[in-house]
């Protein structure tokens, strides 16, 4: 595959959690989440702090073939703002999008739900 045709499935990949996070906090607005330039450092969904007290997760987005999921979780983690939830998103080729959280953060949030 050319790098180009992957920065494009990357790029679209992103755009679709981008969109996901939206429809599911209807209070958001596009300019709160929104998603990086392919390339760029840091977080690849860039929140608002509205969206931030919203969504508390650091989303790292993965489109690829196959996958090193604790690299990517690393990634996540060193990519992660203080005080806020490392998540990777990622989709294989004609699979379906999944997440990735610490089991620590997984139980955190049955608890809150709980609350």
């Amino acid at each position: 595959m050319k790098p180009s045709s992957a920065k494009a499935k990357g790029r679209l990949f992103q755009q679709k959690v981008r969109d996901k996070i939206l429809s599911t906090f209807p209070k958001l607005l596009p300019e709160d989440v929104r998603s990086t330039s392919m390339g760029a450092g840091g977080e690849d969904i860039l929140l608002s702090p509205y969206a931030r007290g919203e969504f508390n997760y650091s989303v790292e987005c993965k489109k690829k073939a196959s996958f090193a999921i604790y690299k990517d979780y690393d990634q996540a983690k060193a990519n992660c703002p203080a005080g806020v939830v490392p998540l990777v998103a990622f989709e294989g080729n004609r699979r379906e999008a999944m997440v990735c959280l610490s089991m620590d953060d997984f139980f955190s949030l049955l608890v809150k739900e709980e609350e």
